[in-house]
């Protein structure tokens, strides 16, 4: 293997008993170190020496890698001043430059936010609602310069990626490039951004899309599915069958306590580490273990309202820039996935919209705040609204907030915890359909458990338990980190909108 093409979890039996036996703690922590000499080098070093008797590889980790930082571990909140003033500072503290080190980290051409704590480089759907904020800063440098970013990321890898890793190549994230580029035309007042953009938003949509000709009735490649009545809708999905680079140990263990065969558990894994959700009951056959995980036979309702979106995106650029034929193209497109998902993923009997089990042929009937994505994006009716909201209201609203889901399963993406890009999905649908009530009250709850454990902590947090005012959110792989991007944009948004 070339050098120039080899990665730090390339490096077979050194790499797997780093990770499995914990040596850093944090398993990402190692895939982002910064190998002080040649990987090849290093390689060579262990094979060497492993087997003597006062090898130790904890000792040897450290004389061959420097350690990543931990974005804002050194930043200390001025709790004289407002959370806003302090998420001013806070902006600065989490951009990062394009380095030239040798690393995972795949370097961009200009300054970005990353979210904070162990995540130290951009992230795919975090950066939207981070943009939220700026925009109420007035830092359009900055969404400008990451909106650059991502459409470099396209040209470069051919999609974005869930971040500017190697190692996290082979899945995107929930795609809201194109509600990015609606957030940059908007706030700047120019429609030639959607020109600007086009061929990016229509290679994401390649990307997303790979596959779907080839389909018949019931199956399914790639990100694709074709429904019973042949038309096509997306999943999440990761072509790598392996353990996560970044969470090796974990999925190691999860493979070892299921039924699944292990290529089947990991594409999951992967593919629940796409939606974003990582994890939740959400993509669970029995609703309560992750070893029964099955995020590719699900059809997410909120995956499918941002393609729709992306759609209808590619139809307006195709508009602008003279294109009529592409723009009725994609206006059909978006119209078939509208009512799609209308069809596959509005359960009339909770009268609440849910995820489509493509497998079992039917609508699930979890209730999740990804059942208010068809409200963000405006593709149902007032009665449906209003059925969303009051299920909302009885299932899912919590003294702090939304709850992601109302069961408890020790996932991060469940009860009792809440987050910030879910908050506002929230309340700006609800807020679409005049449902003024629930969005005002969802909206002044999250912002008062923000500023609740900001007094107490001084710090802004990446998601909150939104049940027990008095407890931090807990649950998932690693412990709750703080910085935190999309809460800091949510926050201010949320701020200026409640005035």
């Amino acid at each position: 293997m070339n050098q120039e093409l080899l990665e730090i979890y390339d490096l077979g039996e050194l790499f797997e008993k780093v990770q499995l036996n914990s040596i850093l703690t944090d398993g990402k922590t190692f895939v982002d170190c910064i190998p002080l000499f040649p990987l090849q080098e290093i390689q060579h070093k262990y094979e060497s020496t492993k087997g003597q008797p006062s090898f130790d590889l904890k000792k040897f980790v450290a004389e061959n890698f420097s350690m990543p930082p931990i974005f804002g571990s050194e930043y200390k909140s001025d709790l004289s001043k407002s959370v806003a003033e302090n998420i001013k500072n806070l902006w600065e503290m989490l951009t990062r430059d394009s380095t030239n080190e040798i690393s995972s980290l795949i370097n961009l051409p200009n300054r970005y936010i990353v979210p904070g704590g162990r995540f130290r480089e951009i992230y795919y759907w975090d950066s939207y609602f981070t943009m939220l904020g700026l925009r109420e800063d007035g830092r359009i440098d900055l969404i400008e310069n990451m909106v650059s970013n991502f459409a470099y990321l396209i040209n470069k890898v051919g999609h974005i990626p869930n971040g500017n890793r190697q190692y996290y190549i082979s899945r995107s994230q929930p795609p809201f490039f194109a509600l990015m580029i609606q957030l940059l035309a908007a706030t700047k007042n120019d429609d030639t951004i959607y020109c600007q953009y086009q061929k990016e938003l229509e290679k994401e949509y390649s990307f997303w899309m790979e596959g779907a000709e080839y389909l018949n009735e019931g199956e399914a490649t790639n990100r694709v599915a074709c429904m019973p009545d042949g038309t096509i809708l997306n999943r999440y999905f990761d072509s790598r069958p392996k353990p996560r680079e970044e969470s090796f140990a974990e999925d190691v263990h999860i493979s070892k306590n299921c039924t699944q065969t292990k290529e089947t558990v990991f594409t999951n894994l992967r593919a629940g580490a796409e939606s974003g959700w990582d994890f939740s009951t959400r993509w669970f056959a029995d609703n309560s273990t992750i070893g029964s995980i099955e995020t590719t036979q699900i059809i997410p309702v909120d995956l499918n309202c941002l393609i729709y979106v992306l759609e209808q995106t590619i139809a307006k650029a195709a508009t602008l820039s003279g294109d009529a034929l592409k723009a009725s193209v994609f206006i059909e497109l978006s119209a078939k996935r509208r009512m799609s998902i209308l069809e596959y993923c509005w359960n009339n009997d909770i009268h609440y919209f849910c995820d489509y089990h493509f497998n079992k042929k039917q609508t699930l009937d979890k209730i999740t705040a990804a059942g208010l994505y068809p409200l963000f994006v405006s593709i149902c009716n007032q009665h449906q609204a209003n059925a969303v909201a009051n299920s909302v209201e009885t299932n899912l609203l919590r003294p702090g907030g939304l709850v992601t889901t109302h069961i408890y399963s020790g996932q991060q993406w469940d009860a009792p915890n809440g987050w910030a890009p879910l908050q506002w999905i929230a309340f700006a649908g609800l807020k679409k359909y005049g449902i003024q009530h629930l969005a005002y009250k969802i909206g002044t709850r999250w912002i008062h458990l923000n500023e609740k454990v900001f007094a107490e902590t001084g710090k802004l947090m990446e998601k909150y338990n939104v049940e027990d005012l008095s407890k931090l959110a807990g649950g998932g792989e690693y412990e709750g980190q703080d910085g935190f991007g999309w809460t800091n944009g949510v926050y201010l948004a949320l701020k200026n909108a409640l005035k």
